[in-house]
């Protein structure tokens, strides 16, 4: 993410910021803080820092889970509802090339990495999320 919050609110017209003073996010990884806009309780669009990530399913070293693969999984069924629909704003990304032993591609709009949104989901969670050295327990947004 190469754009300051000012360029996120206007690209997706975010009445309210709740993510405070945002800082350089020059990586972003699973189980960090990173800025999504949603649609509020009260209905207003706001932008708000959601931890990178949904719960993986339980298992000793499962990681979070960061790509929704399958649309008919039941794990996703409660969390593809409109109100928990929000949009992840980006000026690139990653994916891994399955075909080259998982080598990494990058995708942009374009050289200048311009600000762009895609898809995303969020859910509240309660439990202990972060790393081994310095892990978070209680509520979160993912």
């Amino acid at each position: 993410m190469t754009k300051g919050q000012a360029a996120i609110r206007e690209l997706a017209r975010a009445m309210r910021d709740t993510t405070g003073n945002l800082p350089p996010l020059p990586g972003i990884f699973p189980d960090q803080m990173a800025p999504v806009v949603r649609t509020a309780r009260d209905g207003e669009r706001e932008l708000a820092m959601m931890r990178w990530g949904f719960p993986p399913v339980a298992k000793p070293g499962a990681r979070p889970i960061t790509n929704v693969r399958n649309l008919q999984s039941g794990y996703w069924r409660g969390w593809l509802k409109p109100e928990f629909r929000c949009a992840v704003p980006a000026t690139s990304f990653r994916e891994y090339d399955q075909r080259h032993a998982k080598r990494p591609t990058w995708f942009a709009l374009g050289e200048d990495r311009p600000l762009f949104a895609f898809a995303g989901v969020w859910r509240p969670w309660t439990g202990t999320r972060g790393t081994k050295a310095a892990p978070v327990e209680g509520e979160h947004l993912l």
